[in-house]
């Protein structure tokens, strides 16, 4: 038998989220009166960061399905409360095209694609309407997916009897939400971020985008079993080889970022054509070449080096340093992304720093909300129930 365990919503940690709400609504509020030039592009840049991470909790689920994972299935309410933000991020990336002539510079295309004939191939693809449309009918499925895998996990907790038909048909849509995520993922990093610049393209941006998406995924489920495992919620269902398997994903797919992102450099850097290059030569000249240099170090050598060791794979403190580095290197790879193309230089101002603390709050308010409302460990999930006939057998 499972036992029932149920996550009480901390009241110091309600009323922060709702401060920094409250805190980061005013800030977008005012930049968009005072410089919506400036703050547009810090709401683009952390809309995709929130939307993209409640997405990829999504991802996670599927995937663990669809390799048939047994290890991940007393944890699996973190990415399902993870995933809750959906709605919510959806509606605040919808909220971008409130400002697309200030973020999108081919929303203006008689003055964009007639003034280079080079892009005037892509005029059709990035008409606005066709744009909004395919974000329309990506954040509907999206948000239909995250409805479907929390409903059918919640309703097989409500019906011992039929624990393995929803176990059943989780695994079947598991494959089904993959093929559509890896269609509009590509879709949506390619019309939202390397259009800022429709001169440049590449083939690999969208697989470069989804590892260090994957990665940041990963984190916010290793560090939120860490803390609920510390507290002593977990413990009895996360056991530190559980923690040694998520050390080695954070370890691993931060790697495979590295892989691509060094591919993705060097394949351009060789080739030299100048359409390819205008992209990295803006962001390896003048103020912004240091943080080019720390984006690497920050979410490869660092977590790389640590992690090297098995040991510190299991270790709570070690988890907890490593994944809060990367939350914070996984925004500045967005911001190289999205922010030299706007500016001359890097910028830090109140509306940088409360904008992201603001999508910060809501992202944690709707988490531990969801987290609240079902038991923390799936209580008839099946291979919860045969983990435990094998230790009682043992």
């Amino acid at each position: 038998m499972i036992e029932r365990i149920s996550f009480q919503v901390p009241a110091r940690g309600r009323a922060i989220s709702l401060g920094l709400m409250v805190l980061g609504a005013a800030a977008a509020a005012f930049g968009l009166y005072s410089d919506p030039k400036r703050t547009w592009p810090s709401l683009l840049l952390n809309g995709f960061y929130f939307a993209a991470l409640a997405l990829i909790s999504v991802f996670f689920l599927a995937s663990q399905r669809l390799a048939g994972s047994r290890w991940s299935a007393s944890l699996r309410r973190i990415p399902e409360a993870l995933m809750s933000a959906m709605p919510a991020a959806a509606i605040l990336v919808l909220v971008l095209f409130f400002g697309r002539n200030d973020l999108f510079p081919w929303a203006d295309h008689d003055k964009v694609f007639h003034d280079a004939p080079a892009i005037a191939g892509k005029v059709q693809y990035l008409q606005m309407p066709y744009v909004f449309a395919r974000l329309a009918l990506a954040v509907v499925l999206w948000c239909i997916f995250a409805w479907l895998f929390r409903k059918l996990s919640r309703e097989q907790d409500q019906n011992p009897s039929a624990n393995m038909e929803y176990h059943r048909r989780l695994n079947m849509f598991a494959p089904i939400f993959v093929i559509i995520f890896a269609i509009s993922f590509t879709l949506f990093v390619y019309d939202f971020i390397i259009s800022l610049d429709p001169r440049w393209f590449s083939t690999m941006f969208g697989v470069y985008l989804f590892a260090g998406t994957f990665v940041n995924g990963i984190c916010a489920v290793t560090f939120a079993v860490v803390l609920l495992r510390e507290q002593g919620l977990l413990r009895n269902w996360v056991s530190e080889d559980q923690l040694h398997d998520l050390g080695k994903m954070v370890f691993a797919f931060s790697t495979f970022w590295a892989y691509i992102w060094t591919c993705q450099y060097l394949l351009i850097w060789y080739s030299n054509i100048p359409e390819e290059v205008s992209h990295y030569t803006t962001r390896t000249i003048g103020p912004w070449l240091p943080l080019f240099v720390v984006n690497f170090l920050v979410n490869w050598i660092l977590p790389f080096t640590v992690l090297m060791s098995a040991a510190n794979k299991r270790k709570p403190k070690v988890l907890l340093f490593v994944t809060s580095v990367l939350f914070v290197g996984h925004w500045l790879d967005l911001y190289m992304q999205i922010m030299p193309s706007y500016w001359s230089s890097p910028k830090f101002g109140p509306v940088e720093l409360l904008v992201p603390l603001g999508y910060a709050g809501l992202f944690y308010f709707m988490f531990v909300n969801s987290l609240a409302q079902a038991p923390l460990v799936p209580v008839n999930d099946p291979i919860l129930a045969a983990n435990l006939l094998q230790q009682h057998a043992h």
